[in-house]
């Protein structure tokens, strides 16, 4: 069976759930449920979210997202994040009366391995007719196969507090893996907090890549230098992979990342410099603003460049221009972005659209043409449109 899932974020908005301890319900279970989303899309399953942020969802809006998501069909599983209260201990998972316990009870295994104490898996009927679900996500949901994950008591005297704030993330993951193994998807733990360098590959490549700074990459590396090599393995920093990047999968458009991102269409074609909204399937969507590394900038090759003629407008040896962009030959290409040291200047760049002249972007930074075409390397006033300029 060709499952999708959607994934329920419990409470938000005007309605906060419980709290307690530091815990607020709705703000824990979009937590779990990002992390869980993100796991899932990252494997290719179809999966979407009821909400992306902070919103008041009435149980009408909540049921019609369910079922608008992909329809009213039994290859549907809904999978409802919330945090208990009441003083008890442990994890739980309700399931529909019209379904069977297996998925809970993988689910509940997997938190016990995780380290959490499970209570059980249930079902409750509605008192004024047990024929019906007691919880509307249960009873309205139509044929979909919904269930309600209890992560543990935010008033819990046991360790449950300690289990939501500092080990949610496994917890989460113990729910990506039971369903995983009820869909019979062949189970890949997450993305591991390392990375292989491949050929081309540089320290800032890999950064925005990864949505990490280039500081970053060194500090945690204990790198010296700039100079990779390729099949090296670089450490991490934990979960940026997960929460920072979208990788592009069949259907998808800006307006539908935009929509399960909460990142509007215009950031996201700003952080990702898109000048079209075509996407590729695989294409790495940066969902952070990871403003370039302080101590560089990027420099675009133009006709007549060379590492010779570009070193010296930045005050660097050829030698040190290769190893900051990691190049193996001194063979350059038009267009080709290279990384240049920023020399303690203040820079920004500037992007070149239809109908600008250098005249009008030098009056609009407050410079002159002649510091714009000595910045860049320019032997003419011609622009391409897409260039990108240093100011």
């Amino acid at each position: 069976m060709d499952y999708k899932i959607v994934i329920d974020s419990g409470h938000g908005g005007i309605d906060s759930g419980a709290t307690g301890n530091g815990i607020i319900e709705k703000d824990k279970t979009l937590q779990i449920s990002k992390y869980i989303y993100d796991r899932l899309n990252k494997l290719g399953i179809p999966v979407t979210m009821t909400r992306i942020d902070d919103e008041t969802l009435d149980p009408t809006d909540r049921v019609n997202r369910i079922l608008n998501a992909y329809g009213n069909t039994p290859n549907v599983i809904v999978v409802s994040n919330h945090i208990n209260a009441g003083g008890g201990d442990g994890a739980e998972v309700l399931y529909a009366l019209r379904n069977s316990d297996k998925l809970s009870n993988l689910i509940l295994e997997n938190m016990k391995a995780a380290g959490q104490n499970v209570r059980g898996a249930f079902q409750r009927r509605l008192p004024r007719d047990p024929s019906k679900d007691y919880y509307f996500i249960h009873r309205n949901t139509g044929r979909t196969e919904p269930i309600i994950v209890e992560y543990g008591f935010l008033d819990s005297k046991g360790d449950d507090v300690n289990q939501l704030k500092n080990n949610y993330e496994a917890l989460a993951e113990a729910t990506v893996k039971g369903i995983l193994e009820y869909i019979g998807y062949n189970y890949t733990p997450p993305a591991t907090d390392s990375y292989v360098v491949k050929q081309g590959d540089t320290l800032y490549s890999i950064s925005k890549k990864l949505g990490v700074s280039v500081d970053e990459l060194k500090t945690l590396n204990n790198l010296t230098s700039n100079a990779l090599r390729v099949g090296q393995t670089l450490l991490i920093p934990t979960n940026n992979v997960i929460e920072d990047t979208y990788i592009v999968k069949q259907g998808d458009t800006l307006y539908s990342i935009s929509r399960m991102t909460g990142i509007s269409i215009d950031d996201i074609r700003r952080i990702n410099n898109l000048d079209s909204d075509i996407l590729s399937i695989g294409q790495v969507i940066l969902l952070k603003d990871n403003n370039m590394d302080s101590n560089y900038v990027e420099y675009v090759v133009k006709k007549g460049d060379n590492l010779y003629s570009i070193s010296k407008i930045y005050g660097i040896t050829q030698k040190e221009l290769m190893e900051i962009n990691n190049l193996k030959s001194n063979m350059l290409s038009i267009g080709q972005v290279l990384l240049v040291p920023s020399n303690g200047i203040e820079s920004t760049t500037y992007i070149v659209k239809p109908g600008d002249t250098l005249y009008q972007i030098a009056r609009n930074y407050n410079t002159t043409v002649d510091n714009l075409k000595n910045k860049n390397n320019l032997t003419s006033n011609t622009l391409s449109i897409g260039q990108l300029l240093i100011i």
